[in-house]
C-alpha cells in the first residue's frame, strides 16, 4: 500500500502543473495473490503488484483522458500533458458541467490487516485441506483461491480528496468425479471469514448427490435457485438494467416503466455502497458520495443509477455511480447490489416444490437476447437436481433455459431469510448479495449430455 499522504503529495505536484482548467487524477493500486489448483493440484500460485492512474483534463467543456501505471513524477507529468493534448482536439461535451467539489462521505471500514498480510504459502495451506476433504470421498477438486489488498483515491484541482483502502478474500470451489460435480463460493474483505473446508465439504456433497444423473426433458418447472445462480443472473440484469446508458437508449426493462409493478412483490433490488455488509465504497470514481438507489421495490420499478454526465442529461443529480473516465461511455453502472431476503430456509423451500428443479449455479449468461423483458440464455453447472414431493431425488444433466427474469420474478413462491456475497467481475469494489429463490416458473429449453 503506497498510503494516502504520499499519494495525494505527489497529486498535488502533478495538478500544479498541469495547463488545463481543470484535472483530475483516479489511482488504482492492487496487491493481488492468486492460487489455481486442478486435478487435487496447485498449478499456480504467483503475487502481482499493479497501479492505474487516469488522469482527465478539462478545457472548457473539451475533455481528454490519458492513462500511466507509473508513480515517477515525471511520467505523471508527460500523462497529464499527453490528456491535455487530447482535450485540445475534442469536441464540446454539452452535458459536462465541470468536475466536483468536495463533499461528505460515510466512513466504512473496507480493509481487514490479516488478508492485506496473507501470502501464497497461507492460500497453498488452505487448498491442501480442500484437496483432503475431497480425496477422502474419492473427489478431485478444482478451483481458485484469491487474496487481496487495493486502494482507490480520487483527487481534482477543484478540492476532491477521496482515499479508501481495501481488502479482498475470495474462493471457488469445483468437486468432480467422472460423471458429477459440485461447486461452492467464499468472498469476504476478510480472509478469516471464509472456511475452505466446510466449503470443500459443500462441493463434495453436491458432486455425491449428482452423481449418475439422469436427462430430464425441457420445460416450465419450478426452481430453487441458490445464491449462486442468482448471483450470475443479476449480475447480468444490473448490466443491462440498471445503469444510466441502457436507461436512456430506452434498452433497460426499467425505461417505460418506473412506478409500475414490473416483478412479484417480495423482489426488492437495490444499490447500497454504503452497506458494510456487502463490499462498501463511499465514493465513485468522480468523487461523488454514493447513494442508496432502490431498481425494484416490493415488485415496482424504482429508477437506476447516474453518475454526473448522464445525470446532466437527465436533468437529475449524479447519484455517484460513476465509473472511471476511461468507461463513461458505459454511462453508470451500480456495483454493490443486494436482493432483500425474505422469511424461508432453503430447506423450506424445497420441501414445499412438487416437481421441480434445485440449481447450483449458471454459467455461459448471455443478458443480450431481449433486454427490455430482460431475457437471459444460460446453462445450470456443478449441481442441477429433481425435487419431487419436497424431496431432492437425484442430479439430472445440465439444462439450458431462456426465460424473461421479469416473468420468471413475478412467479416467486419463497425468498430465504439469509443470503450471501456473489463475486462478480467488479469484486474489488462491490459485489452481489443474493438470497435463495424459489420460483414458480421457470423455462428450460434445451438439454445436453453431461
Amino acid at each position: 500500500m503506497i498510503g494516502k499522504d504520499k499519494l495525494f503529495s505527489t497529486f498535488e505536484k502533478v495538478v500544479r502543473s498541469s495547463r488545463a482548467d481543470e484535472t483530475e487524477i483516479v489511482f488504482i493500486g492492487t496487491t493481488s495473490g492468486l492460487t489455481r489448483y486442478a486435478n487435487s493440484i496447485i498449478h499456480q500460485n504467483v503475487n502481482e503488484t499493479n497501479a492505474k492512474i487516469l488522469i482527465r483534463t478539462v478545457i472548457g467543456k473539451r475533455i481528454g483522458v490519458a492513462s500511466t501505471n507509473s508513480l515517477v513524477l515525471n511520467d505523471l507529468k508527460a500523462t497529464v500533458r499527453n490528456s491535455f493534448e487530447i482535450a485540445k482536439y475534442q469536441r464540446d461535451n454539452q452535458y459536462f458541467a465541470g468536475l466536483p467539489e468536495p463533499q461528505d462521505y460515510a466512513e466504512v471500514k473496507t480493509s481487514v490487516e490479516e488478508t492485506a498480510r496473507f501470502a501464497p504459502k497461507d492460500r497453498a495451506r488452505l487448498v491442501k485441506k480442500i484437496f483432503v476433504r475431497g480425496n477422502r470421498r474419492k473427489y478431485t477438486m478444482a478451483g481458485a483461491f484469491a487474496t487481496g489488498e487495493s486502494e482507490v483515491a480520487v483527487f481534482n484541482s477543484n478540492g476532491v480528496r477521496c482515499y479508501q483502502p481495501m481488502t479482498t478474500a475470495s474462493i471457488n470451489i469445483v468437486a468432480m468425479s467422472k460423471d458429477s460435480s459440485g461447486f461452492a463460493v467464499g468472498l469476504s474483505r476478510n480472509v478469516d471469514d471464509i472456511d475452505p473446508v466446510a466449503l470443500a465439504d459443500v462441493a463434495v456433497e453436491k458432486a455425491r448427490l449428482s452423481r449418475r444423473p439422469k436427462p430430464l426433458k425441457p420445460g416450465d418447472y419450478e426452481v430453487v435457485l441458490e445464491p449462486s445462480a442468482i448471483g450470475e443472473a443479476f449480475e447480468w440484469i444490473n448490466y443491462v438494467g440498471f445503469g444510466s446508458k441502457a436507461f436512456q437508449e430506452k434498452t433497460s426493462f426499467l425505461s417505460g416503466n418506473i412506478g409500475k409493478k414490473v416483478m412479484h412483490e417480495s423482489v426488492t433490488i437495490y444499490d447500497d455502497a454504503n452497506d458494510p455488509s456487502g463490499f462498501a465504497l463511499p465514493f465513485d470514481f468522480e468523487g461523488v458520495p454514493k447513494q442508496k438507489v432502490y431498481f425494484v421495490e416490493k415488485g415496482v420499478g424504482k429508477g437506476v443509477v447516474y453518475d454526473r454526465l448522464a445525470a446532466n442529461k437527465e436533468g437529475v443529480s449524479s447519484t455517484g455511480h460513476a465509473l472511471t473516465a476511461d468507461s463513461h461511455g458505459e454511462g453508470a453502472i451500480g456495483l454493490n447490489i443486494f436482493l432483500d431476503t425474505g422469511d424461508k430456509t432453503e430447506e423450506e423451500m424445497i420441501a414445499s416444490v412438487e416437481h421441480g428443479i434445485l440449481v447450483t449455479r449458471f454459467h455461459y449468461v448471455n443478458g443480450f437476447v431481449d433486454t427490455p423483458k430482460a431475457a437471459l440464455t444460460g446453462m445450470t453447472r456443478d449441481g442441477t437436481f429433481l425435487i419431487e414431493n419436497g424431496q431432492i431425488k437425484h442430479g439430472i444433466r445440465n439444462l439450458r433455459f431462456t426465460d424473461s427474469m421479469l416473468r420468471a420474478f413475478s412467479t416467486v413462491k419463497g425468498v430465504s431469510k439469509d443470503r450471501k456475497l456473489i463475486p462478480a467481475w467488479w469484486d474489488d469494489v462491490g459485489c452481489i448479495a443474493a438470497p435463495t429463490f424459489h420460483l414458480g416458473s421457470f423455462k428450460f429449453t434445451g438439454t445436453t449430455d453431461f
